[in-house]
C-alpha cells in the first residue's frame, strides 16, 4: 500500500508537471494569438490607412489634370469662320486680329495700319492674313496713305479675286484714285468691277460713282 501511494504521489506530481507544462504553453499560445491580433489590426489600420491617401491621391491627381485642362483649353487652336471661310487659328492670331480691328471700328488707323503690318509679318501662313490684307488696305485708306491702299487692295484682288470682299476692295481702289484726282485710272477701275463682280451691292455703288465723274 505504501509503494503503490507513492507510485501515486509520483504519478500526481508528474500529472501536475505535465498540466503545467501544458498551462505554460496555452498561456504562451495565447500570448501568440493576441500579438498577431495585434499585429493584424496594425496592419488592417494601415491599409486603412494606404486606402485613404490613394483616394486622397487619385483625388488630387483629378483635380491637377482638370486644372491642366482648363489651363490648356485657351491654348488650343480654335475654329474660326471669316469671310465665308473656315479655319483653325491659335488663340493669340485671334487675340491680335481681334485688338487690330478693334483699332479700326474706333479710328485709329494708324496704330490699326501698324498693328494688320505686324500680324502679316508674325503670322503669314494665318486663316485670318487674307481679311488682314483687306482691313490693311481700309487702315491705309482711313489714314489717307492712299497709295498704300491701292498696293494692298490690289495685292488682294490678284490673290483672291474669288474673295466676298474683292469687289469691294476694287472699289475702294477707285475711290483711292479718286482722292489722287486720278479720274481716268478711277473710271477704269470701276469699269472693270462692274465687269468682273456685276451682280454685287459694290457693282451697284460703282456705277453711281462713275456716273458722278467729270
Amino acid at each position: 500500500m505504501a509503494q503503490n501511494e507513492d507510485a501515486q504521489r509520483a504519478r500526481v506530481t508528474e500529472l501536475q508537471g505535465q498540466l503545467e507544462t501544458a498551462r505554460r504553453g496555452l498561456l504562451d499560445l495565447s500570448g501568440q494569438i493576441e500579438a498577431l491580433k495585434s499585429e493584424l489590426a496594425k496592419m488592417r489600420g494601415q491599409n486603412e490607412q494606404l486606402a485613404r491617401d490613394l483616394s486622397e491621391t487619385q483625388r488630387k491627381v483629378t483635380d491637377q489634370s482638370a486644372t491642366l485642362d482648363n489651363r490648356l483649353r485657351p491654348l488650343e487652336p480654335q475654329k474660326v469662320s471669316l469671310d465665308g471661310k473656315e479655319f483653325q487659328a491659335d488663340p493669340e492670331e485671334k487675340r491680335q486680329f481681334d485688338a487690330a480691328m478693334g483699332l479700326i471700328r474706333r479710328g485709329d488707323f494708324n496704330e490699326a495700319t501698324s498693328a494688320f503690318t505686324s500680324f502679316l509679318t508674325r503670322f503669314p501662313a494665318s486663316g485670318f492674313s487674307d481679311s488682314v490684307r483687306f482691313w490693311l488696305g481700309n487702315a491705309q485708306y482711313g489714314k489717307r496713305d492712299y497709295k498704300g491702299a491701292i498696293a494692298t487692295f490690289k495685292a488682294f484682288v490678284a490673290a483672291n479675286p474669288d474673295h466676298p470682299r474683292a469687289a469691294e476692295s476694287l472699289l475702294a481702289i477707285a475711290n483711292c484714285q479718286i482722292e489722287l484726282k486720278d479720274t481716268k485710272s478711277a473710271r477704269k477701275t470701276l469699269e472693270d468691277l462692274q465687269k468682273a463682280y456685276p451682280g454685287s451691292e459694290a457693282a451697284k455703288a460703282a456705277k453711281e460713282r462713275a456716273a458722278g465723274l467729270r
